[in-house]
C-alpha cells in the first residue's frame, strides 16, 4: 500500500488524476504481487480487464509478477511496459521515453522508501522502511522477487513520519519485507528509529506490521510499552505448529521459540491482540503434524489468522519436493482453521463488551462510522451527523456483534 501511494503521487504530481480501477483512463498502472499462485491469476485477471477498459491507454505492469514472469506478461495483448521490483519507481524514466522498451528488470538495486501520500484515500499512513529478504525460506519466493535486504536511514524514516504527520495523519504503520533485519541491512538499530518515530510531534498512533519472531526483543517491547503512541496489536508468523515442517520450512524459531515469544508480548501488553501467518498444505505435512499446528493455535492467544494453503513458487525448494498435498487436503485444512480463527476472535472481541476504547474511524458506510482499537477489533457508530472520519474518539463498546463491537461516541 505504501509503495503504490508513492507511485499514485507520482502521477499526481505530473498532472494525472487518479481514477477508479476500470473505468476509461490514459494509463493504467498495475503493481503486482506474486506471493501465490492465486496472485499470479489475479494479476493476469487485472490486466485482461484494464485493457479492456482503456484499450487506447497504455498498460503498464509493474512489481512482482513483472520480476518474475516478464515473458509471460509481455506475451499477453495490450501490455505496453513492463517494469521490475526496483524500476517501477522511475515509471516516467520509461513511460516518457520515446523508445519505451517494453521490459526493464534489474537495471537498478536502489531502495528509496515509499509511503502512504494524498493520492490515497487511507486513513492509516504506511511507511515503508525495509524491502527484500535475506532469510531463505523453501517456500518463499520474495528473495528472488524483491531481492536482498535494502532500507531507508533512520534519519530519512523520521523525516518522512514528520511529513506523514503534517499531512494529517494520525496513525503511521511501519512496514516492511522483514522489517526485523533493519538493523543487519542498515547498521542502525530498529529500536533507536522506532524510539525516533515515537517522538515525532503530533503522531498519535504507531504500530508496526509483520515481525519474524526471532527479532522481537524485550528492549523493542520495553521501548513500545513506555509509549502512548503504540498500540496493542502484534502480527508475528507462525507458519507452522510442527517443529518438523518448520525445520523444512528452514524457519528461524521452533514451536517452543515462538510461544517464549507469545508470551513475552502479552507480558508487555497484556491486552494484546495478535495476528499470525500460516501456511497449510505444505509438502509432506501429515494429517497429525496439521493437528499441532491448529492444538498449537486453539492454545496462544492468537486472535487474527491469516491462512494460505501451501503454493508451488518457481526457484523454491519446496517446489521440487515430492510429496505435495492434494489441493482438495489443503482446501479441508484452510477451511478449519479459518473457523477456528473466526471463532477466536469473536471470543476476544466479546471480552471488550462494556468497555471504553479510543477509536480512529476510517470510513462511513451505510449510517455508520467504523474504526479500529488500539488492540485492531472493528468498531462502528451510528452516524449522528458529524464527520468523524480520520478523528481519534473515546467510544462505548456496548456489545459484540460477530468479530464487530457496537458503541457509542462518549460526550459527540
Amino acid at each position: 500500500m505504501s509503495e503504490t501511494g508513492s507511485i499514485a503521487q507520482k502521477f499526481v504530481d505530473k498532472g494525472y488524476e487518479i481514477k477508479s480501477f476500470g473505468e476509461s483512463v490514459d494509463v493504467t498502472f498495475l503493481n503486482t504481487c506474486t506471493v501465490t499462485d492465486g496472485a499470479d491469476s489475479t494479476c493476469r485477471n487485472h490486466i485482461r480487464k484494464a485493457q479492456k477498459a482503456s484499450p487506447e491507454g497504455k498498460v503498464v505492469v509493474a512489481g512482482c509478477y513483472a520480476q518474475m514472469e516478464a515473458e509471460k506478461i509481455k506475451a499477453m495483448q495490450g501490455v505496453d511496459l513492463i517494469l521490475g521490483t526496483h524500476e517501477k519507481h522511475k515509471v516516467f524514466d520509461f513511460l516518457d521515453s520515446e523508445e519505451m522498451n517494453q521490459v526493464h528488470i534489474d537495471k537498478s538495486n536502489e531502495f528509496w522508501g515509499a509511503a502512504t501520500t494524498e493520492a490515497d484515500s487511507h486513513t492509516r499512513a504506511f511507511l515503508k522502511i525495509q524491502d527484500g529478504c535475506n532469510y531463505v525460506c523453501s517456500f518463499c519466493i520474495i528473495p528472488f522477487a524483491r531481492g536482498r535486504s535494502r532500507t531507508i536511514s533512520r534519519e530519512n524514516a523520521i523525516a518522512e513520519a514528520r511529513n506523514l504527520v503534517s499531512k494529517g495523519f494520525k496513525e503511521i504503520v511501519l512496514t516492511g519485507v522483514n522489517i526485523g533485519e533493519y538493523e543487519s541491512t542498515s547498521g542502525e538499530r530498529l529500536v533507536d528509529l522506532v524510539q525516533g518515530i515515537l517522538e515525532v510531534e503530533g503522531l498519535k498512533r504507531l504500530r508496526l506490521s509483520s515481525v519474524e519472531p526471532n527479532t522481537i526483543t524485550k528492549e523493542l517491547l520495553e521501548v513500545l510499552k513506555n509509549s502512548d503512541k503504540y498500540q496493542d496489536h502484534f502480527h508475528i508468523p507462525l507458519q507452522s505448529g510442527s517443529d518438523r515442517v518448520l525445520s523444512s520450512m528452514r524457519r528461524k524459531y521452533d514451536t517452543y521459540q515462538y510461544r517464549g515469544v507469545i508470551a513475552l508480548v502479552k507480558e508487555y501488553f497484556p491486552d494484546a491482540s495478535i495476528g499470525a501467518d500460516i501456511i497449510v498444505g505444505y509438502p509432506g505435512e501429515t494429517e497429525d503434524e496439521f493437528l499441532e499446528t491448529y492444538k498449537l493455535l486453539q492454545e496462544l492467544p492468537i486472535t487474527h489468522f491469516h491462512v494460505f494453503p501451501y503454493s508451488k513458487r518457481k526457484n523454491t525448494t519446496a517446489a521440487r519436493a515430492e510429496s505435495h498435498i492434494q489441493p482438495e487436503v489443503k482446501k479441508a485444512r484452510v477451511k478449519q482453521l479459518i473457523a477456528l480463527g473466526e471463532q477466536k476472535l469473536a471470543a476476544f472481541t466479546k471480552i471488550q463488551e462494556s468497555r471504553q476504547a479510543e477509536v480512529l474511524f476510517e470510513r462511513e458506510k451505510e449510517g455508520y462510522f467504523y474504526g479500529h482499537t488500539s488492540n485492531y477489533l472493528k468498531v462502528r457508530v451510528k452516524n449522528q451527523g458529524t464527520n468523524l472520519k480520520n478523528q481519534i474518539m473515546r467510544v462505548n463498546l456496548n456489545h459484540a456483534q460477530g468479530t464487530t463491537l457496537a458503541g457509542e461516541v462518549v460526550d459527540l
